[in-house]
């Protein structure tokens, strides 16, 4: 290495030098740490190059001092670069200079503003320990107050009344003596009861000192480490105060432990076990700890880890099953002195078109059937009638299509009346022998309307003889059946049907007690958008009001509002009155009974144990079947194409006959699979699922959102709006039948009897035929009959007139014949010529 090269030998001398950096954080809490510094290297530059540049054409000049092979015009640029970068070092030295001194002052600044913290952390911590030895003294003076106190209660009387008169005693001493002022009863001096007080707070103070601190840690404390630990809390404080405050006025001792009946059920969860022990969650954790089992407050544990736990803490368990929820549902039996009368609950039902709806509408002067899409009912209504004679009726007004047998059996099972609509031109339909089914089955009694009375085609009669078939005998015909000649539209015998309605409801004797906890019937639920899930609730016992807190099937909630029939909101709700319930948290099924509990983690409870039930049922019904079901049914299966669709609705009524209806729907062949139904309307969710199905999304008086309905179209997923459900189940069973094979039939179109058999080169074996009946055509399928034996089914080859190549012989003409791929053709033989036809199918 040259040393005209200006570079210098590497070694460790300049390297990092170590340092220290006080790092401030909250609460004026410092730490000092160790840190190296790292220098930048400065480059100096030659000697050779700063004498050049005083004069660059004397450098460019002298070859011996520049390096080799760099030309004037180089070296020039080297030495502008060598004083730029001088200047760059000079204008960093004075920056790093300046963010010192900002640092510095930042520095300052810091550690002004920790010692002002710290003087008044010191100040706030002298003034708490000046107040609490203030209270200390008050508390002990209070204290000897009362020990003296009670000691001069339990003082002898003798030693009382010389307390009480000392100049006497000293009367009785030797005259001329002087009186003695230090007698050892005598009470002590002032100054001598202050230095009593300042022993005793030096003791205080020396008892107080183990080693936990007061007040907040200042930084001081936290710098010198001189109490050294942990220090005592100013709660603590607090706490030990209070102690020894019950201990003076006599409440010191400790309390007798509480055992109690801790209901424990197959699974609980600890800070739940801990909730019902009335013990702390820490404690409990902390014997399961101590017991092996590594669990925190929000874990479960089995029944018989729970009962160690129980039994550790010294309580009783009481073992229940999670079946035992429900028992928090009231069910004792009502007094007869609390029974009081209530409106009778009556269904409507009947064939469809035969003027439910409409008669219902004659009594409640409304009008229902304009509403209803078709002119059809498709939802069940509640509804309450007040009649002239002041006696209020709550009706049901049911479906009549064929679709709707589950709605019809939940009208029957609430009702007390069921009135049977037949019309008198129509007579007993499937859906009327249904309803009489229905009401025979709730075992409730009936009144038969016979309505459309007003028309030409009017036969009452035939209606009252053909309820005979099916063992209704009306009143007439010398029966029990109450029967009514009705007309909805003229209102004829209206009347006369409330008149047997009522009558009946005074057989009946019908009562419920109004002051107990509610319970009703869902009779219809929906999923509003504004309003969130709505349930028609008809409420069976009991007083239903706002703010109650129920539980019907997996749902739960709390009664936010009550809708009676009109649209108008009420508080409460009695026996026999229907109302729309809002504040569910879910859609529950029709059908399920709503009952109130007294606290939303009961109705809560007994949701999530009735919704575990339901899955535990489903999983059980999948696992009960074996391997070998499992295998035939797929075989079974193997030949059946299905068409997945997806149902939402309004009303859960309305979506549950859908289902129904759709499964009705389909043969050996093909069937109808309903992959989701649900209550509201149509979500993006839903367009995901029928996109991955490949399944059409039906929407039965719903629509579907923006987001769903623009999915739909990127997707390429088809929905469909209907609101009679006579078009829904129609073209569901048009789409099902385009899945069907279709039916292949033969048409018969001729028949050729084979004359001779020639060879022909090339082609093979070719029957010189006469068509002896209909037409032979090249295109047409062929059967060989040997002695009316069919030996060969196929197709021609050729089929040829004289020389020329035709598409068809007609009857009693000469033509040639060759099949495709067979020879085996003999004179005599009969050819049998057909055409194959396909015929789409329909699902019947």
């Amino acid at each position: 290495m040259s040393e005209n090269d200006g570079k210098k030998t590497l070694g460790l001398k300049g390297g990092a030098r170590s340092g220290s950096v006080k790092q401030s954080f909250s609460h004026g809490r410092t730490k000092n740490v160790v840190v190296e510094t790292k220098r930048k290297r400065v480059v100096v530059p030659k000697a050779s190059a700063a004498k050049s540049t005083g004069g660059g054409g004397q450098a460019g000049t002298n070859p011996s001092r520049r390096p080799a092979g760099i030309s004037d015009a180089e070296m020039e640029r080297r030495l502008k670069a060598l004083q730029a970068a001088k200047a760059r070092e000079a204008d960093e030295a004075i920056e790093r200079a300046e963010e010192e001194k900002r640092r510095e002052e930042e520095r300052q600044r810091r550690r002004e503003e920790a010692e002002a913290k710290e003087r008044e952390e010191r100040e706030r911590e002298e003034a708490l320990k000046a107040r609490a030895e203030a209270e200390a003294e008050a508390e002990e003076a209070a204290r000897r107050e009362k020990a003296e106190r009670e000691a001069a209660r339990k003082a002898p009387p003798a030693k009382a009344e010389e307390k009480a008169n000392p100049q006497a005693g000293d009367a009785a001493g030797a005259p001329g003596q002087p009186r003695n002022f230090s007698r050892p009863d005598a009470a002590p001096r002032k100054t001598d009861r202050g230095d009593d007080r300042q022993q005793q707070r030096e003791a205080r103070g020396k008892a107080r000192d183990d080693g936990r601190r007061s007040g907040k840690l200042t930084l001081n404390q936290a710098l010198s480490g001189g109490e050294g630990g942990r220090q005592r809390s100013l709660a603590s404080m607090k706490r030990k105060q209070e102690r020894a405050r019950q201990k003076a006025l006599g409440g010191g001792e400790s309390r007798e432990k509480i055992i109690r009946d801790v209901q424990v059920p197959e699974t609980i969860v600890v800070s739940e076990l801990a909730n019902r022990m009335a013990e702390r969650v820490a404690d409990v954790v902390k014997s399961l700890m101590q017991s092996g089992m590594m669990v925190t407050q929000n874990q479960s544990i089995d029944a018989d880890t729970a009962e160690l736990i129980v039994e550790e803490f010294g309580h009783r368990i009481v073992r229940v099953s999670d079946a035992d929820v429900e028992d928090v549902i009231d069910t004792v039996e009502d007094k007869a002195e609390d029974l009081q009368s209530r409106p009778p609950i009556i269904t409507v039902m009947g064939h469809v078109d035969h003027g439910k709806t409409s008669l219902l509408d004659a009594i409640r002067n409304a009008k229902v059937v304009a509403g209803e899409a078709g002119g059809i009912t498709q939802h069940i209504g509640a509804y309450q009638v007040t009649t002239d004679g002041g006696q209020v009726l709550t009706f049901l007004d049911t479906p009549g299509h064929a679709a709707f047998t589950s709605m019809r059996a939940r009208g029957a099972q609430v009702t007390d009346i069921v009135v049977l609509v037949v019309a008198a031109d129509d007579a007993v339909m499937p859906q009327t022998v249904e309803a009489i089914n229905h009401a025979k089955a709730a075992g409730v009694p009936m009144i038969v309307a016979i309505n459309k009375m007003d028309k030409p085609a009017a036969d009452p009669m035939k209606v009252r003889t053909a309820l005979l078939q099916h063992e209704v005998i009306v009143e007439q015909m010398s029966g029990e059946v109450q029967d009514v000649e009705v007309s909805a539209h003229t209102g004829q015998g209206l009347d006369e049907l409330l008149e047997a309605i009522a009558l009946q409801s005074e057989i009946l004797e019908l009562k419920a007690n109004p002051d107990r906890a509610a319970a009703g019937a869902v009779i219809e639920a929906q999923l509003d958008v504004g309003r969130g899930p709505v349930a028609t609730v008809l409420v069976q016992n009991g007083t239903l009001k706002q703010g109650d807190i129920f539980v019907v099937g997996e749902q739960w909630g709390k009664v936010r509002a009550l809708i009676d029939d009109k649209g108008n909101r009420v508080t409460e709700a009695g026996p026999s009155v229907p109302v729309e319930v809002l504040g569910l948290n879910g859609t529950p099924e029709a059908g399920d009974v709503l009952n109130v509990v007294e606290t939303e983690a009961q109705a809560r409870e007994i949701a999530e144990y009735r919704e575990q039930a339901a899955k535990d049922k489903r999983a059980a019904a999948g696992a009960a079947a074996t391997l070998d079901q499992l295998m035939a049914k797929a075989k079974a299966d193997e030949n059946v194409q299905e068409l997945p669709v997806l149902v939402k609705g309004d009303v859960q009524g309305s979506v549950e006959a859908i289902a129904q209806a759709m499964e009705k729907i389909g043969n050996e062949e093909v069937r109808v699979r309903v992959l989701h139904s649900g209550v509201g309307a149509i979500t993006e969710s839903d367009i995901g699922l029928a996109e991955a199905s490949g399944a059409p999304v039906i929407g039965f008086n719903v629509r579907a959102n923006a987001p769903a309905r623009a999915a739909a179209n990127q997707k390429g997923v088809e929905i469909r709006y209907y609101s009679v459900i006579y078009d829904l189940v129609d073209d569901v069973k048009a789409a099902a039948s385009g899945l069907l094979s279709a039916e292949v039939r033969e048409n018969f179109i001729g028949y050729a009897q084979i004359k001779e058999v020639f060879k022909v080169s090339g082609v093979g074996k070719v029957a010189g035929c006469l068509v002896t009946e209909g037409v032979a055509r090249r295109s047409a399928g062929v059967r060989l009959l040997r002695d009316d034996v069919v030996i060969h089914e196929g197709t021609l080859k050729t089929l040829k007139r004289f020389k020329d190549e035709v598409s068809e012989v007609h009857s009693g003409q000469e033509c040639g014949m060759a099949f495709e791929n067979y020879d085996d053709i003999r004179e005599g033989d009969v050819i049998e010529i057909f055409e194959r036809e396909e015929v789409e199918r329909n699902l019947d």
